[in-house]
């Protein structure tokens, strides 16, 4: 709870007499509420100026600086918080960290023997690696054996253990840790770890173990560079060197990058970050760490930081899609819509055979009302996937589904629909959107009734659905049936403005006019909204629903009657 506890911390701060310093106070704290990384220094730093040896505004400042990858500042700070508070967790963890760096082991562990970070794992496994930097191999594995008798720590333990054999040239040894049925080291592998195992098999003479570990477990590998060059190498009888890690300050970064997972497991994003840009500044090649922070700044609702976190990943690196729809979606997020669909473009011309490029550009393409651009990419998506030999999913037919259906290019949507339900015949989304647009059509009414009630009883307390329950009921002039329904969804999205428009249509439909302009007025106050028309509203509250039926040539719900107002 490291980074947790520094922006909490100021809460506990008192607040200064002087004006200046109460709103400098103020501001730090709201910027530490908001996980305003960016912005929390400047403020702390006002503070410091009046208590400079302040410890928990120094703490919370240098996770700040952590967070935002400001190492030559964070180090300085750290040095100072280290000097007031020699059991400083965060202090403790990037002064280790910047002597992993520099390669100088025998000052971590000068470090550690100082005062302990104060975490299990990080206090087991850095001596370790350290002591393996500065060549006591023994020491090292000696270390690893104690923490591996620990309860909780073996798996890793013992990972860790098989990393440094690897390091030092012992494949057999490494791969004897890894595959012995009585450790489960096999079982708890992340990405490169699978990668380190398949690379010891093939320096133990085992390439064809090492292919079949890589089909089995990799989906696509010729598309992750280093992959390829495994398999090309494999294929041809050729070893490739041993490189998921080439020093102890890479071992320690597999250490950190495993906390960093394990703390957004935990729902616990700060440390989360704090440990990923540790990792980061031992081994800048872990783009995987990277889109994970990136995710954590999305978490935190930091757009800005998770952009330019997701746009440090090389274009050539395995991740660059991941990170470039990341950033994407963050800049959309920012309604830097212009640039969220050029990073697309982008993507999508550099990535022309990849499906999933295809399919995400057409999302963000509906999402901005370029409805035919959005199916041409939709199509290019399900073509490729066919020419694949496989089946698109219900999310890319549905999704070409509703742009077709605005379209009104109603035979094609009505087969995308068709063929989502056959991919997942229960999924309920697709049930109620289908059965709505039916509806709408005056088509197949009780064959949407049936799918709704579907949707419905699969979440019973989705306000669209129930909706889309009691409209049907409404559009097949069961409007007493309907009322109850229409009540029930506007009791479960009461701010929204097309159920509350439904719900005046259908008081309307039941002979309580009163209610039903009192629910079409909500419905205005409530837009506008794309999909309602709000000059039809007030029209239906000048002259009523049935007159605006018949004004649009439909056949009105009752027999006008003289004098109705």
């Amino acid at each position: 709870m490291l980074a947790a506890c520094a922006a909490m911390a100021l809460a506990s701060v008192p607040t200064m007499p002087q004006a200046q310093s109460a709103g400098a106070y103020l501001a730090a704290r709201e910027a530490g509420a908001r996980n305003d990384f960016a912005a929390s220094p400047a403020f702390l730093d006002r503070l410091l100026e009046g208590d400079p040896e302040n410890r928990m505004l120094l703490n919370s400042l240098l996770v700040n600086l952590v967070v935002l990858g400001e190492r030559d500042r964070a180090k300085q700070v750290a040095t100072q918080l280290r000097a007031l508070d020699p059991g400083n967790e965060v202090a403790g963890l990037v002064l280790v960290t910047e002597a992993f760096a520099r390669q100088e082991h025998q000052a971590v562990l000068d470090l550690l023997a100082a005062a302990p970070i104060g975490n299990d794992l990080i206090d087991a496994l850095a001596p370790a690696w350290a002591q393996l930097g500065t060549g006591s191999m023994t020491e090292a594995l000696d270390t690893l054996d104690s923490m591996a008798a620990r309860e909780g720590m073996a798996a890793f333990a013992l990972y860790s253990r098989a990393l440094a054999l690897a390091l030092a040239g012992d494949a057999e040894g490494a791969l004897a840790v890894i595959e012995a049925p009585e450790h489960g080291v096999a079982n708890v592998l992340n990405r490169r770890g699978i990668i380190a195992h398949a690379q010891l098999m093939a320096l133990a003479d085992r390439a064809e173990d090492a292919l079949a570990l890589i089909d089995t477990v990799f989906v696509e590998p010729e598309r992750d560079p280093r992959l390829a060059r495994m398999i090309d190498a494999y294929s041809q009888g050729q070893p490739v060197p041993f490189d998921v890690i080439t020093g102890a300050e890479d071992g320690m970064a597999e250490v950190f990058a495993v906390l960093a997972t394990v703390m957004r497991q935990a729902r616990n994003p700060q440390d989360g970050l704090l440990f990923g840009r540790l990792a980061l500044a031992l081994n800048p090649a872990l783009s995987d760490t990277r889109l994970l922070l990136g995710q954590l700044f999305e978490d935190l609702d930091q757009p800005e930081l998770a952009a330019q976190i997701y746009a440090e990943v090389p274009e050539d690196d395995f991740f660059t899609v991941s990170a470039a729809m990341g950033e994407a979606q963050t800049l959309f997020s920012l309604d830097r819509v212009d640039e969220a669909l050029a990073v697309m473009e982008g993507l999508a011309e550099r990535h022309a055979d990849m499906p999933a490029v295809w399919h995400v550009l057409g999302d963000f393409r509906r999402f901005d009302n370029r409805t035919e651009a959005a199916v041409e990419a939709y199509d290019r998506a399900i073509d490729l996937i066919r020419t694949q030999g496989r089946a698109p999913d219900w999310r890319l037919l549905h999704s070409r589904a509703l742009m077709n259906h605005r379209l009104d290019r109603w035979d094609a949507a009505e087969a995308d629909f068709r063929a989502a339900l056959a991919d997942e015949p229960d999924q309920p989304t697709v049930l109620n959107n289908f059965a709505y647009s039916m509806v709408e059509r005056q088509e197949n009414l009780e064959e949407a009734l049936e799918m709704i009630r579907r949707a419905v009883e699969a979440e019973p307390d989705s306000g669209y659905f129930v909706d889309s329950l009691a409209w049907a009921m409404f559009r097949m002039g069961r409007f007493d049936e309907a009322l109850p329904h229409m009540e029930r969804a506007v009791e479960l999205l009461p701010s929204d403005a097309i159920l509350n428009d439904h719900l005046g249509d259908v008081y309307w439909a039941v002979g309580r006019q009163r209610e039903a302009r009192f629910q079409w007025r909500r419905a205005l106050s409530f837009g506008p909204h794309d999909d309602l028309d709000m000059d039809r509203v007030r029209r239906k509250l000048d002259i009523g629903l049935d007159r605006v039926l018949e004004e649009e040539g439909a056949p009105p719900l009752h027999a006008r009657q003289d004098g109705e107002d």
